[in-house]
């Protein structure tokens, strides 16, 4: 793959959006001004399973400033081509508990509020089912999981391997349901003008919502804009359109010449926008008493829904990062009367590690060997799975550096022997991969303004993970000019195709794009453009990546504190080792790095959503209760990384870093409690009570 040379890549650079974020003058998807809005609040399901008999709207349309009230019976129409959770308000059918029904319209957000108050809503309910069980006798195995991968996979024989094994480890671990909490929820401002729709909505994929949404509602692509140059958090869960989106659409549709916004509320943000499936994961490991893996089995279960399948790929991470000949992975899907999950940072890998990096810790412990050193004994030479050579895998280097750097001692893996005082003290590892995920079909414009100025056009998404700033520093390489020289636009459908920011992806893939489109204006216009030269360019596929395997690397070291009298857990420090290719940030980089770490503690400590099993809903829906860390919960926790170029994975050598610090994070972090006090701790979160038992 053609590289560029890189001077602004890989500088400490402030972000070029900053100031007008700091300034309040960014706007986000429900602050662009529309003329004469009118506001929506949505009506839900109380019941889980059944049907809508009667909506009675007589007093919520008497309310001042009601301006229609929308229900199955009188929203409109949607083509056959909407599916699953995109179909909103075409049948009085409930499939979940907290499913829109219904809609209020007013002038005032209070007004609309206050009439949804008023509505009353006769059911029919029926039977339901909501609690997730590895055991559920409806359990499936799809045809595939979460990213296309096939939901089964095995290589070797492993009965063979596990009667041979000197050692083995055989054990469940689970993770919880657990929702998407960025600052800003999702909103959606729509605006119909005859029949061209523009939504302004917070979303990771502007070209995608248009993909996905345009069909269903019976308009072509040409005639449907998605504009969201700022989006404030999303985490995975605004990686593709919701119900909200098809209901703001709706609605203004109902409202000829009229915009609607619609702000999902901080409870509905437990509903119907997605979230991660709980997992069960069933996991043996064979080994040899000197600790060399001799087989692998991992029977995933996961949470999916009668609306919309969704099947995280937790088993998909051991198919190929440990040296094992012998491997067999499943996924079980268990569809419940639930809303539909999705993408959650990391999805599939980060509760899979936390079961495989478990399992790894008390296989060390079984063999009597140094966690870091058992992980480097089985080290694979190539990707075992397809045979590949690695474009780059440091991981060892990641393991040897990072213990250096944080002060791994292996040689008292004692557990409970070590004290600070009151407090029980811990130290844990456990290592991280992620695949390299580069979309082809990203295009890119480059026109030369004039005065030295370049004005970079793709339809990316920058949901506050730099990417407004990346992109400018790969620009100004590709063109050979000054990141100040670039004028960059984004996070507009009616800018040149963007893949989504998700998968760890995007700037891989918007930076291919700009790369070829700079190659493509410089082969045209040399070094002396005249204003208004302009080129464009489409990234390809990367033919590199058939004769290698590219991913990321990294390794999470903790230490914990417990308190002898009431258990109570402290995380003091916690360091990251990554290799990733070219940082192309590094300012921002570690953000996400720290980021994705501090989002592994919250998944080891704090966050789980509670359903309800006997009504169907969450309920610990708000972040009084749904708990996620503060300030004073997350302390030392810092990252690095190894200096390389990848330039097999991308142009710019870089790979993708937004979801690695969270793999295997949580697993870092049980295992240091384990050391701390004894106890083995396989169901997500750790609680106070699990280490009771274990105190002095």
């Amino acid at each position: 793959m053609t590289h560029i040379a890189t001077r602004a890549v890989g500088t400490s650079t402030a972000r070029v959006d900053g100031p007008q974020k700091v300034a309040g003058l960014a706007p986000y998807a429900y602050e662009h001004p529309v003329p004469d809005p009118a506001y929506l609040v949505p009506l839900v399901s109380t019941i889980a399973r059944g049907t809508v008999d009667r909506i009675d709207t007589a007093e919520a349309e008497a309310v001042p400033g009601v301006i229609t009230v929308l229900t199955p019976w009188n929203a409109p129409r949607l083509t056959d081509q909407a599916e699953g959770e995109y179909v909103v308000l075409q049948s009085p059918e409930v499939l979940y508990r907290g499913q829109i029904i219904g809609a209020v319209v007013a002038e005032s957000p209070e007004a609309a509020r206050y009439a949804c108050d008023l509505l009353s809503v006769e059911y029919t309910a029926t039977d339901h089912d909501t609690r997730f069980r590895p055991d559920h006798p409806d359990a499936y195995t799809p045809e595939k999981a979460n990213g296309g991968y096939p939901a089964e996979y095995e290589r070797g024989d492993t009965d063979e391997a596990f009667s041979a094994a000197d050692v083995v480890i055989d054990e469940w671990y689970s993770t919880p349901e657990e929702h998407n909490n960025p600052l800003e929820p999702h909103t959606v401002v729509a605006l119909w003008d005859g029949e061209t729709l523009t939504l302004y909505t917070s979303t990771q994929h502007p070209h995608g919502v248009v993909a996905a949404l345009a069909p269903a509602l019976g308009l072509d692509s040409s005639t449907m804009r998605v504009i969201c140059p700022y989006i404030g958090g999303g985490f995975g869960s605004k990686g593709g359109p919701h119900a909200h989106d098809v209901l703001g659409a709706l609605a203004a549709r109902a409202l000829p010449g009229r915009a609607v916004k619609f702000a999902v509320s901080r409870h509905d943000m437990f509903g119907y926008v997605g979230y991660r499936s709980p997992t069960a994961s069933h996991l043996r490991l064979a080994a040899r008493r000197d600790g060399r893996l001799t087989g692998i089995v991992h029977e995933a279960f996961v949470q999916s829904s009668h609306v919309t399948e969704f099947v995280e790929q937790a088993a998909v991470p051991l198919r190929n990062l440990y040296d094992v000949a012998d491997v067999r992975t499943i996924h079980r899907a268990v569809a419940l009367d639930v809303p539909a999950p999705f993408w959650m940072r990391a999805p599939g890998e980060a509760p899979g590690m936390f079961a495989g990096e478990v399992a790894m810790d008390e296989l060390a412990v079984a063999c009597g060997i140094d966690p870091v050193e058992l992980r480097i004994l089985n080290e694979p030479e190539a990707d075992p799975e397809t045979g590949k050579p690695w474009s780059s895998r440091r991981l060892v280097e990641c393991l040897r550096e990072g213990a250096e750097r944080f002060g791994w001692d292996p040689s008292d893996r004692s557990p409970g022997t070590r004290s600070d005082g009151r407090r029980l003290t811990g130290t844990g590892v456990a290592v991280a991969t992620y695949p390299h995920m580069v979309q082809p079909g990203s295009q890119a414009s480059i026109r030369y303004r004039g005065q030295g100025r370049f004005q970079v056009r793709i339809g990316a998404a920058d949901l506050g993970t730099g990417a407004w700033t990346a992109l400018t520093l790969i620009a100004a390489d590709a063109l050979g000019v000054a990141p100040e020289q670039i004028d960059l636009d984004l996070g507009d459908s009616a800018l040149p195709y963007g893949t989504v920011a998700g998968g760890s992806s995007g700037t891989s893939s918007w930076g291919n794009a700009i790369v070829a489109a700079a190659g493509t204006f410089r082969t045209r216009f040399g070094g002396t453009p005249e204003p208004g030269d302009e080129a464009s360019a489409t990234a390809g596929e990367n033919s590199d990546l058939e004769s290698y395997t590219a991913a990321s690397f990294g390794a999470h070291f903790v230490e914990v504190q417990v308190d002898r009298d009431t258990g109570e857990i402290r995380v003091p420090r916690m360091f990251g080792m990554f290799s990733v290719g070219r940082v192309i940030n590094p300012r921002t980089a570690r953000s996400q790095f720290i980021g994705g770490m501090s989002f592994g503690i919250s998944m080891a400590l704090f966050e789980e959503s509670i359903r309800d099993p006997r009504f169907g809903h969450v309920l610990n829906h708000d972040l009084a209760e749904y708990h996620v860390p503060t300030h004073a919960d997350i302390r030392d926790v810092d990252a690095a990384w190894l200096d390389e170029d990848d330039f097999h994975a991308t142009a710019v050598g870089s790979r993708g870093i937004g979801e690695i610090g969270i793999v295997g994070s949580a697993a870092a972090v049980v295992n240091a409690l384990w050391h701390a006090t004894g106890v083995r701790i396989r169901s997500l979160p750790a609680r106070l009570d699990d280490l009771l038992p274990a105190l002095p």
